[in-house]
């Protein structure tokens, strides 16, 4: 959420931040936003001014009622003066009902405005214009097909997706053996990885408050992603980084304090709505599965440096398992509307011959922070936003696939990488499986 100043200063600005991110169904909202502002404010001033004038009859009422013992005169006057400051009684309770109309509506304009896009964000409709930046790490394709990863899951009595459905429905599965195992491999690697990179270990609530939902996310992106727990103010979270930032609401941080640099863990759920194609099956595209988080609350000068640290950290994490891959600028009609700036980070896919998405950095500004009201208090006192990030360290049913592809050898066996093999109880690789479950 940005600004009201923006829009009372430089209402064009915003306008053109709205055309960048090619939504010019929203431009009527920046003046929507601005007659709301105007008549509020209006309807503030005037009743502070009745205020004041009710302050300053109400101690005239009060001499004249004192004058009165002496001149029955007065008495009238007084009674006067008591009809008017009754009157302006009623237009003030009237004006007071408006401000919290206006303020409500206001809100939910603004809520709807996009956060103002850094200008290095490449323009651009959709994420066919996002742009790679660099590679790092060789892409190979072997001289032997690999198969899609459920079925590389299969060969090792790894995954089971009918009993899933049974229990309930498509987009779940039951990991088994030596692939669970491995599954974990990669999410106790990456909170260790994190931790030695000086951030603190947090498991937080899987369930938050719509306000924490508003305060963290769109409303298209909670229609699209979020569960609703029935009779209950409460959402499964899609992402942890939702309840770790929600963990700050309303809340002044000393600046002493900052940055805070977290790394959560969690389950995530998700509608995934709409169709997808045959290569977002298996576990790729799914309604349930677990990440490593990071998250970073700073000051705003800091915020584009924290940015550059978070996605680069996903690069040698990726690189520290043998997996090729890229950085890809997301272009301004690729990115949510309370991001101000965002990459990918895409792991190379052996089978597909082609990079895919495993990773996603995202400096919010502080979009989050104004809805939320997570402020810092600096050493002179002082009270402005913080600012916002996060981004992937690993969610494995993605990796998984990045990693089985990238570690596939001829006989159908998968070299576990050396990082790996402490969590895997020293095994070296994986090999298949002489029976099937």
């Amino acid at each position: 959420m940005i600004d009201i100043k923006l829009i009372r200063e430089n209402p064009e600005l915003v306008r053109e931040n709205i055309r960048k991110k090619f939504q010019d169904e929203k431009l009527p909202l920046v003046d929507r936003a601005a007659e709301l502002d105007r008549a509020n404010r209006a309807a503030i001033n005037e009743a502070s001014e009745l205020r004041a004038k009710r302050n300053q009859l109400s101690k005239k009422i009060g001499m004249l009622m004192g004058q009165a013992k002496k001149d029955p005169s007065k008495l009238a006057e007084a009674e006067e003066i008591k009809a008017e400051v009754k009157a302006d009684g009623e237009r003030l309770g009237e004006l007071e009902a408006l401000e919290t109309k206006y303020e409500a509506e206001l809100r939910e304009v603004m809520m709807k405005i996009p956060q103002i896009i850094d200008p290095s964000v490449p323009i651009g409709p959709d994420d066919s214009h996002n742009v790679e930046v660099q590679r790092f790490g060789e892409p190979k394709v072997p001289d032997f097909p690999i198969p899609y990863h459920t079925e590389i899951m299969e060969s090792f009595n790894g995954i089971d997706l009918d009993g899933a459905r049974r229990v309930a429905g498509n987009g779940f599965y039951y990991l088994v053996g030596d692939i669970a195992r491995l599954h974990e491999a990669v999410l106790a690697y990456a909170r260790d990885f994190m931790i030695n990179k000086g951030f603190t270990y947090m498991i937080p609530p899987y369930m938050m408050h719509g306000a924490i939902v508003e305060g963290v996310m769109s409303q298209s992106d909670m229609d699209a992603m979020m569960y609703k727990i029935e009779g209950e103010d409460l959402y499964l979270i899609g992402t942890s980084e939702h309840s770790m930032i929600g963990r700050y609401i309303d809340q002044i941080i000393p600046a002493s304090t900052l940055p805070h640099t977290l790394t959560s863990y969690s389950p995530c759920f998700r509608k995934e709505k709409g169709a997808h194609g045959v290569e977002e099956r298996g576990v790729y595209r799914i309604h349930q599965f677990e990440k490593q988080e990071m998250i970073v609350v700073c000051r705003p000068e800091e915020s584009m440096e924290w940015y550059e640290k978070l996605w680069r950290y996903s690069v040698e994490l990726f690189r520290s398992l043998d997996i090729p891959v890229r950085q890809l600028e997301c272009c301004s009609g690729d990115l949510a509307d309370l991001k101000v700036k965002s990459c990918d980070i895409e792991a190379w896919s052996p089978r597909q011959q082609k990079y895919f998405e495993v990773c996603s950095c995202s400096n919010l500004g502080d979009a989050q922070a104004r809805r939320l009201k997570i402020r810092i208090k600096d050493e002179n006192g002082k009270i402005f936003l913080a600012h916002t990030l996060n981004n992937t360290c690993v969610a494995p049913p993605r990796m998984l696939i990045a990693l089985l592809e990238n570690n596939l050898s001829a006989d159908g066996s998968v070299r576990i990488p050396e990082v790996l093999r402490p969590y895997m109880g020293g095994k070296a690789e994986l090999t298949k499986a002489p029976n099937v479950i």
